[in-house]
């Protein structure tokens, strides 16, 4: 179920909020998009104190018993929202989700909504206790990843929220470069939405975007990031942000790039040949040094923190609260950035 079936299905008349939803997936893209959609739906309901709970097996607990316990100050209904992003809640966390899913089953949300937002669990964790109490106590709700076959019409379906289209053999070419990867698929279409008006997108409107891409000098930026650059890489970032540039598009140029490396490093620690995976990530002539510097420079351990931090710049991006990080989303992007270009003495 993505995120619009899941507003249609709530929208039906006679549709009633269960006191508890869980979110699961393996994309971060579509189960954001999901918890969107349903915190949308409740917000139309009248659910307008919102409190958000980033928690893992070390997080107080105690804290989210509170919450769901107690009652708003002001009258109005109340929305918890819980991410666990590691699937482990720890001894604690899961006696608390227990305590929780016992409240809430069989209930509708007359004052209170829970949110609970879930990587895709394991079959063992799935029928452990806690995992097993939330899926009998509320809406599970599992969001299928794209698989390859089906990405050029998902593509397609997104390009028309913006009123646009292109060819099939161009949502071909598009599928290759974003598969596995749907955040820069959104990334993508969104640059596209950004830089041509509504209507049909040849071929040669998706290599112009590029082209356009370059004159705003945001492959500059990811080339200072990727060569160490820092003092060159914060002018254009100061330069961008100056000229009024679309965050998303320069989310776009380093976010991609920061994905693409942490693919090569992984499968240079599992111990393939570097040149080629290069080769197999499109990674060919002048940008072929560069990144070889990036990996020498940046830790294999540092890429996934990196690829989440991208992810949660995203996030700030759409106004949404980012435990932990700045929030401007400008300077939390020039963090991102500086992760990679900056080496540690």
């Amino acid at each position: 179920m993505d995120a619009q079936r899941l507003i249609n299905e709530l929208s039906r008349p006679g549709a009633s909020l269960a006191a508890l939803f869980v979110i699961t997936g393996d994309d971060p893209l579509l189960t954001i998009e999901a918890t969107d959609a349903l915190r949308g739906v409740a917000r139309t309901a009248g659910f307008l104190e919102r409190s958000s709970f980033l928690m893992d097996a070390r997080s107080d607990w105690s804290a989210l018993g509170m919450a769901s316990q107690s009652g708003s100050l002001f009258g109005d209904k109340q929305l918890v929202e819980i991410s666990l992003p590691t699937g482990k809640p720890g001894k604690t966390g899961a006696d608390a989700l227990i305590a929780l899913a016992k409240r809430c089953a069989g209930k509708a949300a007359d004052d209170a909504l829970t949110i609970i937002s879930l990587p895709r669990l394991d079959k063992a964790t799935r029928e452990g206790k806690w995992a097993s109490a939330l899926q009998s106590s509320g809406k599970f709700i599992d969001i299928p990843s794209i698989e390859r076959a089906q990405l050029p019409r998902w593509i397609a379906e997104r390009l028309a929220r913006q009123s646009q289209e292109t060819d099939a053999e161009t949502l071909q070419w598009l599928a290759d470069k974003v598969e596995g990867n749907l955040l820069a698929a959104h990334q993508e279409i969104l640059k596209l939405g950004l830089l041509f008006e509504p209507g049909k997108l040849q071929a040669t409107d998706i290599e112009q975007s590029v082209m356009n891409v370059a004159r705003y000098d945001v492959f500059g930026l990811r080339d200072a990031m990727l060569a160490g650059d820092v003092p060159r890489m914060i002018r254009i970032m100061d330069g961008l942000k100056a000229e009024g540039e679309a965050l998303p598009l320069v989310l776009w140029a380093v976010g991609e790039e920061i994905r693409t490396l942490a693919r090569i490093s992984q499968a240079v620690s599992a111990g393939q040949d570097l040149s080629s995976v290069l080769r197999s990530q499109r990674v060919f002539g002048s940008r072929e040094p560069l990144v070889r510097k990036a990996l020498s420079r940046v830790s294999p351990r540092s890429w996934p923190a990196a690829v989440q931090h991208a992810h949660e710049v995203d996030r700030l991006i759409k106004g949404l609260h980012v435990s932990g990080r700045l929030q401007d989303p400008w300077e939390e992007m020039n963090r991102l950035a500086m992760r990679i270009a900056f080496k540690p003495t």
